[in-house]
């Protein structure tokens, strides 16, 4: 039967007319009342057709330059680098007689094109003595005016010049937007937690006042009565805190006018009320405000920023003030940085000494004024006499600092021998001294300060690389223990201690509710606003703990 059936269908084929099967539908809701009260509700509540938009253009740009900051300083430094390569082809050409008379129009044309480019020609003079009036009785000739210009084979050199001098504006100008979008937000909020700790746990102007010379404390209490403080700081109850901390020891309403707190939430509310443009201004914190442009202002890397611009400006003028922007070298590369920290890390003691050495020589100056005048006069080829080097104070003062303190052996070596004189005995005794207390040891104190703050810093900078080297920061165990195994402290840095992650975990109880804390977490975050860090496993780490247990089993095993 199954053959014979097999058989038909082969010859016939497949059954015609056979109606194909349908798709099957989508189940649908019947349309009943209820049904269509729920799409009707269902496309009431849905948001309006609107088209995906980026983040505004001023925000986008500004987020672009704070990423790609340093790579804009690299830039600027190349273009510096360029600029400066392209003025070494510049060259002074005198202005002879001849050309002066019949080309005094050019020249001044010449000039005028030389200032837009910032160069051209350069007046170096106009006369020597008292004959300069010009009037020929005994009067010396005035000095040819002079033509900065590149060689006619580099003509376009100038143009050139021109184009990178106006891209280095620019890119200083997006350093100058970005450092100030990415890095001064970074300062303020480090001053805002500064000043939080310093309330919180010091005290500072309720327990404690700052002394009398600390003008950044005596500045940031400014803010501290701000409404709006703080603002950058994560911690926005940190005046709740400490009112409450010194509430029971100090005066309540003393600490609620220090920190800027409202008695009721009523008086808070009446300064909300109203609009306009008057009530906007009403708003702002200026209390804040002020502050957080000091703080600006008196960043040492935000006043750098604004002098490599406006650096860069003058430049448009006279490009020969690129050669200033070549310094970014040594503030752009950490092991050249360390040489101009040397020198401002003992300030305070190096200018306290310079200004002893300035005494000093002003004393010697006033010995020399009223007892060695005549060892003063420089004679000339022709034996007459000529400059009088100390016959007024000012000039005198000058010339012991540029001659006396430069001079190998002092003053003595830039004057006339004594020999002979009567005040020879008391000469010999002011160059001798001079010599001493001036070169010897003062100069020697200066470069001390300088060097020894140099070796410091280095040290300084050797030792932590070292330490970061050898022993693990979290747990402060050395490289040695780790290294039994192969390549045992990088794994142990990289994955057991990694300092990130420890970081992260910071961050993540900051970011967390405090309702939703565990318990763990709760242990970890009171230790944090104590500013304790017991909760970092000094000493300790898995592979010792396992060390340890493996060590109590082979006990137990030999015991039994």
């Amino acid at each position: 039967h199954w053959s014979i059936c097999s058989v038909v269908k082969r010859r016939n084929g497949p059954p015609k007319n056979v109606p194909k099967p349908r798709k099957p539908r989508k189940q649908r809701w019947p349309a009943s009342k209820r049904n269509r009260r729920r799409l009707r509700r269902k496309r009431r509540n849905r948001p309006p057709y609107t088209r995906s938009t980026s983040p505004s253009t001023p925000k986008t740009c500004v987020s672009y330059l704070a990423r790609n900051f340093y790579n804009l300083k690299y830039v600027a430094l190349v273009l510096a680098f360029c600029i400066n390569f392209m003025l070494l082809f510049y060259k002074v050409t005198t202005l002879g007689e001849d050309e002066e008379a019949e080309g005094s129009g050019e020249a001044l044309m010449g000039l005028g094109s030389g200032l837009g480019s910032g160069l051209g020609i350069i007046e170096t003079g106009s006369g020597g003595g008292e004959g300069g009036s010009g009037d020929g009785e005994g009067g010396e000739e005035e000095d040819p005016l002079e033509k900065v210009h590149v060689d006619e084979d580099f003509f376009y050199m100038e143009h050139v010049l021109r184009v990178a001098a106006m891209l280095h504006s620019l890119v200083s100008l997006a350093m100058l937007i970005a450092y100030y979008h990415l890095k001064v937000p970074l300062a303020i909020f480090k001053r805002e937690k500064e000043i939080a700790r310093r309330l919180e746990f010091d005290g500072l102007f309720i327990a404690e006042q700052p002394e009398d010379d600390d003008i950044k404390s005596h500045w940031d209490k400014l803010v501290i009565s701000a409404k709006t403080f703080p603002v950058n700081y994560w911690d926005k109850f940190v005046k709740k805190k400490v009112r409450q901390k010194y509430s029971e020891t100090y005066d309540f309403d003393s600490i609620s006018n220090l920190l800027g707190m409202e008695k009721t939430a009523f008086a808070a509310q009446e300064a909300n009320e109203g609009g306009g443009f008057f009530s906007f201004i009403a708003n702002i914190d200026w209390r804040y405000q002020i502050w957080k442009a000091g703080v600006t202002i008196t960043d040492n890397s935000f006043l750098y920023s604004l002098w490599y611009f406006t650096s860069s400006v003058m430049g448009n003028f006279n490009q020969f003030f690129f050669a200033a922007h070549l310094l970014d070298v040594a503030v752009g590369f950490k092991t050249l940085r360390t040489i101009l920290q040397s020198v401002t890390h003992n300030g305070k003691q190096l200018v306290l000494t310079v200004m002893l050495l300035t005494i000093i020589v002003y004393i010697y100056t006033v010995i020399a004024f009223n007892f060695f005048r005549k060892f003063y006069i420089q004679e000339d080829d022709d034996g007459e006499e000529g400059d009088r080097k100390c016959h007024d104070m000012a000039t005198c003062f000058v010339f012991h600092l540029y001659k006396g303190v430069r001079a190998g052996g002092g003053i003595g070596d830039e004057i006339g021998d004594p020999d002979g004189d009567e005040y020879e005995v008391y000469r010999i005794l002011f160059d001798i001294t001079f010599f001493f207390f001036v070169i010897v040891i003062l100069l020697a104190i200066i470069q001390g300060l300088i060097i020894d703050a140099f070796g410091e810093l280095r040290d300084q900078l050797e030792s932590v690389k070292e330490d970061m080297e050898s022993n693990c920061f979290i747990c402060g165990i050395g490289k040695d223990y780790f290294d039994k195994v192969p390549h045992g402290f990088d794994t142990h840095v990289a994955q057991e201690h990694n300092l990130a992650n420890y970081m992260f975990f910071l961050m993540h109880l900051i970011n967390k509710p405090d309702t939703e804390y565990t318990g763990q977490e709760t242990y970890v975050w009171n230790m944090y606003q104590q500013r304790c860090w017991d909760f970092f496993p000094v000493g300790d780490c898995f592979r010792k703990q396992y060390e340890d247990e493996l060590g109590g089993w082979r006990q137990l095993r030999l015991c039994g």
